[in-house]
This record gives structure tokens, sequence and C-alpha cells, in this order.
């Protein structure tokens, strides 16, 4: 009897181990031609061919050639590999090749094209392209120990990265998250007299724009160690026309003085900083009384779990490949990467000196946000 049952049992363990084979297999394939499509993306997004489409209202690919002054040969291949994807519409797939018509349908513009909306999602063609082209570095860092700065990831990155978070800070940052999530905030920031306010870790200045935009009456301060991304922080304050209530500048918290700001932003940048318990401290030391102190950083969930979610298999993901080589750049380095849970921040905090740390009531499926007080 016992045989039969073991003869059962290593024939389901068999046709199990097979079943799980071909579940990895078909997952990977299927990740790899994702991946490879967020490429052709990013290409389209580099070379303003979802522009093109968009602005046309459909055309060939020798039409979008000359729209967007790239080889015609070329544009054919995109177009028809954006087609094979369902990412474009071809209006007759049997036509002469060089007659076919290929439109952008709206809904995908509003992913692909429409750099404000919160459905925006082509960056993520750039961060896998930034990512990919720095692997080598990251399997050094491996080996070493040694950590990679953020620089080194290059434009497509810092382009990737700001661009991500540009709608939600553009359309949320304000008018929601602080207007419902930290209403007496949200008083104070529009009232008299001006009210100071710090984004530190600013980067490319989208949320520190979108702040000084909702708030006129306040002066903002942008602060980020990167000083290309200060650059384009620069550029964009002017272009909405914010410079006159809004600087910028490269710096570290070290700089930042004492008694100074009403409100302190630091926003999905503490888990990248080496020593975050220092920068905490400097954040302290440099509110004005009654001043409030908010970190957004990634919604990652309460304790380690496996299998998990996409969210956190994401922001694992970019903490293997970016984050934590990153905020391991400068030595000393409490190693954060990407996935900070709520109780690593409470402790960055306490350490900091703070005595409460209050996590908000703001809902969003990539960020969770806490405010420090004490």
């Amino acid at each position: 009897m016992s045989e039969i049952v073991q003869e059962r049992t290593g024939r389901a363990t068999e046709v199990d181990v097979e079943q799980q084979v071909e579940e990895l297999v078909g997952r990977l394939f299927l990740g790899g031609v994702a991946a490879f499509e967020l490429l052709t993306i990013h290409l389209g997004t580099e070379l303003g061919l979802y522009d093109a489409l968009e602005g046309s209202g459909g055309c060939t690919a020798p039409g979008l050639a000359a729209a967007s002054g790239i080889d015609a040969r070329y544009a054919r291949e995109w177009l028809e590999q954006q087609a094979a994807a369902g990412i474009v519409d071809v209006d007759d797939p049997e036509a002469p090749e060089d007659e076919r018509v290929f439109r952008l349908p709206a809904a995908h513009a509003e992913v692909l094209a429409h750099e404000e909306s919160l459905a925006y999602l082509a960056p993520m063609g750039g961060l896998v392209a930034s990512l990919g082209g720095l692997l080598p570095r990251v399997v050094d860092v491996f080996r070493t120990g040694e950590g990679i700065r953020f620089g080194d990831y290059g434009t497509y990155l810092r382009d990737g990265q700001g661009a991500f978070n540009r709608p939600a800070f553009t359309s949320l940052l304000a008018s929601d998250w602080i207007a419902t999530g930290l209403p007496d905030l949200h008083r104070r920031l529009q009232a008299d007299p001006p009210a100071r306010i710090l984004d530190l870790g600013c980067g490319y200045g989208w949320s520190s724009v979108a702040l000084a935009t909702a708030y006129p009456h306040a002066r903002v301060v942008g602060v980020d160690l990167d000083e290309p991304s200060i650059e384009a922080a620069r550029r964009h304050a002017k272009e909405a026309g914010v410079d006159d209530r809004l600087t910028f500048e490269v710096a570290d918290a070290s700089a930042l003085g004492s008694g100074t700001f009403d409100a302190t932003f630091v926003l999905e940048a503490l888990h990248d900083m080496a020593q975050p318990v220092e920068v905490l401290a400097a954040i302290r030391s440099a509110r004005a009384d009654g001043g409030t102190v908010v970190v957004m950083d990634e919604r990652v969930a309460e304790t380690f779990t496996a299998p998990a979610d996409e969210v956190e298999r994401f922001m694992y993901a970019a903490s293997v490949l970016h984050c934590l080589p990153a905020g391991r750049a400068d030595q000393p380095s409490v190693a954060t990467g990407t996935v900070m849970r709520p109780d690593t921040l409470r402790r960055y905090a306490t350490d900091a000196g703070f005595t409460e740390v209050e996590v908000l009531p703001i809902h969003h499926d990539f960020f969770r946000f806490y405010r420090l007080a004490g």
C-alpha cells in the first residue's frame, strides 16, 4: 500500500514540477516581451513619434518619417511593431506597406503622450533603458559591496524618474494629498505671514513647482545633490512662471540651518539617502516653531512576504538595480534600499529626535505618507 502511495505521490510531484517549469517559462517569456516593448516605447518617446501620431490624427510610415525627422524604413518597422503589440491601430493591415495608416488611440495617448496625465507611464521605458545600461556596474558592486552614484545612471534615469512622478505632483500634491490629508498645513501654506517651504531631494523640481503654484504666498526652496537635476528644475520653474518665489540649491541637509522652514517635504527620497537619521535630524533642527515635516516614501508591505504583490515586486527590482547601489555610493551608509517599511521609517525618525510618527490617511497605490512631530 505504501509503495502505491509513494508512486502516486512521486508522479503528482513530477507533474507539479513540470507545471511550475511551464508557468515560469511563460512568465519570463512574457516579461521579456514586455521589456522589449518598453524599450520601443522609450524610442517612440525620445523621437517624438507618439506626439506626431496624435497630432496627425493618423499617418503612414512615410508621413511619420517626414513629421518626426526619422528614416522612413525605420518608421515603418516601428509602426508595424507598435501595431503588432496592440499599442497603435492600423486602418487596413492588407494595404501596401507605405499606404497603411496608423493611429494612436485616444486612451493610449493618455498613457504615452500626455505628460501630465495621471495615466502617463511612458517613462517606464527610459527607466528600463537606464538600468539595463548600468547592469555591468551593478554586477561589480554586488561583488565589492560598493555603490553607484545617482548621476552615473545618466539622463535616461533622471528624465524617467522625473517624468514618472510629475503627473502626481502636478495634479495631487497640493489639491489632494495636502488639502485632504493635512488640512491644517494646507491652511497655513495659504495664509500670512508667507510660509517657507523646503522640498528636500527635489530632483527635477516638479514637486517644488507644484507647491509654488498652489501656494503663491509661500516661498519654496528645492534642494538636491544632483546638479543636472537642479539645472532642469530651474528651467521648469521659469517655464511655469514661479521662479520669483521658488529657488533651487545644490546642497545637502547640513546646509539647512535652524528654525527656518514652516513645512518640509521629503518626497520619495529618504530611502535613497546614505544617512537618513542625520538628514532627519537636520530637518528637525531646520523647522520653524510649529513647523510640519512630511515624508512620502514607497507603499510597501508592513512586513516581508513572499511571493509579494506586483507593487512590492517592482520596488524590490528597483532596489536591486538602482536604489540600493545609489544609497551605498556614499559611506558610511545604512543601505536602506527602496523597500523602506514603516517600522524602519519610525526607527529612523525616533533616532533623529522625533517623538511622533503618524501615517497619514492618504491613499495612493505607490506611496505612503508620514507626518513627523516632536
